[in-house]
């Protein structure tokens, strides 16, 4: 099992950048599926808040449109993996290509992690 943030704007897509993004979902991820753990506000929330946050929320993967990269160089420092998107992508079709990733063949930081 992993947890996994998602920023987002909408509730439905990975649509947000790291840095302007309002809120993010964590998901607990496994190979059986997934649930939603928590909706994190970060509105007023600089780098280092945001980074705390994730730790709080004990995230092992971010996923967000866009991350500068010094705020990727932060999360990486605190053992969170971000990932980037260039175009908006469905939560669901991500937590699906998750579960089954975890069930297949995971990357080696995902093994650690869970």
């Amino acid at each position: 099992m992993i947890k996994v943030a998602f920023f987002t704007n909408d509730l439905k897509n990975i649509d947000a950048h790291f840095g302007s993004c309002e809120q993010f979902m964590v998901y607990e991820v496994g190979v059986e599926g997934s649930r939603l753990a928590d909706v994190v506000p970060t509105s007023e929330e600089c780098t280092e808040g945001r980074v705390a946050l994730l730790e709080e929320s004990g995230v092992d993967m971010l996923y967000c449109i866009e991350i500068g990269p010094a705020a990727a160089a932060k999360v990486v420092n605190h053992k969170i993996f971000p990932m980037k998107y260039k175009s908006v992508v469905s939560i669901e079709e991500e937590l699906e290509k998750l579960s089954a990733m975890l069930g297949s063949n995971p990357p080696p930081f995902i093994q650690k992690n869970s």
